[in-house]
């Protein structure tokens, strides 16, 4: 007699060929309209299933962790981090969480540099031009003028897989690469990467142009970037942000962004979700992304593995 399938429940819409494997394999609940789930419909999910996979958009907090069913045992994390989940809760119940690292850093690392490009070119800015009814009027040689990005020092907080993705990329744009960590890297990291290590992230921020953020989101990190490290900041820098919004004080940022005190940001996470402050949004010397720094379909298909293979796994 065959034995029984887990009750799998999915707490968002993933790709196709993801959900497909998981109705071949599993006992699969899906959400096919991808509508977010509240927190009442996540303890309820875990009161009935075996294995719950939320993505990172779901809080999975110690409330809803108490609610949960003896028979959960597995929350599979469909992203690249776990802070979204009270991972010493789900160990008091005696649930293990999973998620799929590895994944997103070519991804996240494409688009980091892409919005250290974007920013001090101001890419945005002339594509919005491009498409207002005014049009454009013609070249001008004083007109949207940006700065050079080859022969600037990148600072890189947190250089991790994906600290270093950058630094690869950065170091074939022309740019000069410093770091800080809690732990410095290993020493042919830095050799090949030329890398100049920093112990004290206060001295590194006040010589970089760009200043790009990777590391992850912990109690140690939150407002990292708070209101006094951001001064410490050339007017001309640019900051640019893919990690997690709680990373950088973001009302102290925008601040500093109207009053010209730093010269741009890149943002593709922000401190309260999806909720951007409105005065953040009115600038121009920003380039706002939905959290789209894992967003390939090559990605998304590779966490959907990586998901199944947990499960299977467990």
């Amino acid at each position: 007699m065959p034995s029984k399938k887990p009750q799998v429940i999915v707490t968002r819409k993933l790709p196709d060929a993801a959900e497909t494997r998981m109705r071949e394999l599993f006992d699969t609940t899906l959400n096919l309209e991808d509508t977010p789930f509240t927190q009442e419909q996540l303890a309820e999910a875990m009161q009935t299933a075996d294995v719950l996979v939320p993505t990172i958009s779901d809080t999975i907090d110690e409330d809803v962790i108490s609610q949960a069913g003896d028979q959960l045992k597995l929350i599979a994390n469909f992203g690249n981090g776990t802070d979204n989940i009270d991972i010493q809760a789900a160990t008091e119940k005696g649930i293990t969480v999973t998620n799929t690292p590895k994944v997103l850093t070519e991804d996240t690392a494409d688009m980091i540099m892409a919005m250290m490009l974007a920013v001090p070119r101001r890419l945005v800015e002339g594509a919005q031009v491009m498409m207002s009814d005014d049009g454009w009027e013609g070249w001008a040689p004083s007109w949207m003028l940006g700065r050079r990005i080859y022969g600037k020092r990148l600072g890189i907080i947190g250089m991790g897989r994906i600290g270093s993705a950058v630094a690869k990329r950065a170091r074939a744009f022309g740019l000069a690469i410093h770091y800080h960590n809690p732990k410095r890297a290993h020493p042919d990291l830095e050799a090949e990467l030329e890398a100049t290590y920093w112990d004290s992230l206060d001295q590194m921020l006040a010589r970089m142009d760009i200043i790009s953020i990777n590391c992850p989101h912990t109690p140690a990190t939150f407002h990292l970037m708070n209101a006094r490290r951001l001064k410490l900041m050339k007017p001309n820098a640019v900051i640019v942000n893919t990690s997690r919004g709680e990373v950088i004080d973001e009302n102290a940022l925008t601040r500093m962004l109207r009053a010209g005190e730093i010269s741009g940001a890149g943002l593709d996470v922000f401190e309260h979700g999806h909720q951007i402050n409105p005065r953040l949004r009115q600038l121009n010397n920003v380039v706002l992304l939905p959290h789209m720094g894992s967003a390939t379909i090559e990605g998304r298909l590779e966490m959907g593995e990586k998901v199944l293979l947990n499960v299977k796994t467990f």
